[in-house]
């Protein structure tokens, strides 16, 4: 596939295969204790060793993947067995109640996904390598689900216990981070499930003299205006506010540390001096920000804009003198190139 196919809404091309999501690998068992279990709404249930997951029929997948915090690759190549193939195989029917799928990982909180079984068994695979080689423990090594129509945090790394239900069960990244349980790229950009802020609410945000009350991702605003914000304090760490738009927002100086902003828009707003240690700003659009001495270190930057160009082709660009970020950040390939650089 070439540049020229069209993207989702919102979505910029890369080569790269950025880490995001959870990253710590550590609960998946060695391998000669590692078990893929499939229960719930099926019969016979199976409990495959890893050699058994070897033995299934092994294709290849081909699939652009679309993560929700802003980034494509077309073409990506993967090594597996789809799901459907893999009960087929093993003799294993799904039941006429069952209606989802959950997929659950070897993970610390035992993060999971669902899927409706019908999607589920037409789209997902279970795969173990990416171009070639072994998937890395980041990325979800041993075995991780892919599902190519949804957005990318459909698919579950170190994936443990597939279980058919007659219900949902709704996912760690939707029940806990307003993620859309549907997760369609096309053509809704189906990314958060933002309900509905009450214009008081709003105002109530806008004014606070303290925002202690608004910390974590239980307080999570979504896809709420607040242009032009000029806090009454600068302690603004651990705030979640996703897909909201902070075009002109007065934040110089601001502690950020810890605050999610993903897919946030901060063009025009002054940054100066601000602290987003730690923070999560992947997808966030801060071209033509003042983000002069600003920290981001430690902040996960994935698909993260510091320039654009308008329609007329003219460079709309961060201020960034003195600015600090992590060398490795996972960074689209041409805003890493104009932080390097300052230049294009």
């Amino acid at each position: 596939m070439s540049s020229e196919t069209p993207l989702p809404p919102g979505q910029a091309l890369t080569h790269k295969f950025p880490l995001v999501g959870e990253k710590d690998a550590s609960a998946a068992p060695p391998l000669d204790a590692w078990r893929l279990e499939v229960e719930g709404l099926v019969e016979p249930s199976l409990h495959l060793t890893w050699s058994d997951v070897l033995a299934l029929p092994q294709r290849e997948l081909t699939a652009d993947v679309h993560c929700v915090t802003g980034w494509t690759q077309l073409g990506m190549r993967f090594t597996g067995t789809p799901l459907a193939a893999l009960l087929e195989a093993r003799g294993s029917r799904v039941l006429p109640t069952a209606r989802f799928v959950s997929f659950a990982a070897y993970s610390p909180r035992a993060h999971n996904t669902s899927l409706p079984v019908d999607r589920a068994l037409a789209d997902t695979w279970l795969v173990h390598s990416f171009a070639g080689l072994p998937l890395t423990p980041g990325h979800g090594a041993p075995l991780r689900t892919v599902t190519p129509s949804r957005y990318f945090y459909k698919g579950v790394k170190w994936v443990h216990r597939i279980e058919f239900l007659a219900a949902d069960r709704l996912g760690t990244w939707e029940s806990e981070s307003n993620y859309h349980n549907n997760a369609d790229p096309w053509p809704g950009d189906e990314r958060y499930a933002t309900g509905s802020h009450a214009p008081e609410e709003i105002v109530r945000f806008r004014r606070a003299a303290s925002y202690l009350p608004y910390r974590g991702p239980s307080k999570t605003l979504i896809g709420v205006d607040l242009r032009g914000w000029s806090p009454a304090t600068r302690d603004l760490g651990n705030i979640f506010l996703k897909d909201c738009d902070l075009r002109g927002a007065q934040l110089a100086g601001a502690n950020l540390r810890g605050a999610n902003l993903t897919r946030c828009r901060f063009e025009g707003a002054t940054l100066a001096g601000a602290d987003l240690r730690g923070a999560d700003i992947e997808g966030a659009a801060f071209f033509g920000a003042d983000l002069t001495g600003a920290d981001l270190r430690g902040a996960a930057l994935s698909a993260a804009r510091f320039f654009a160009r308008d329609e007329n082709g003219r460079l709309i660009a961060a201020k960034i003198d003195g600015l600090r970020w992590d060398e490795d950040a996972e960074l689209l390939e041409d805003q890493e190139r104009f932080l390097r650089s300052e230049s294009l």
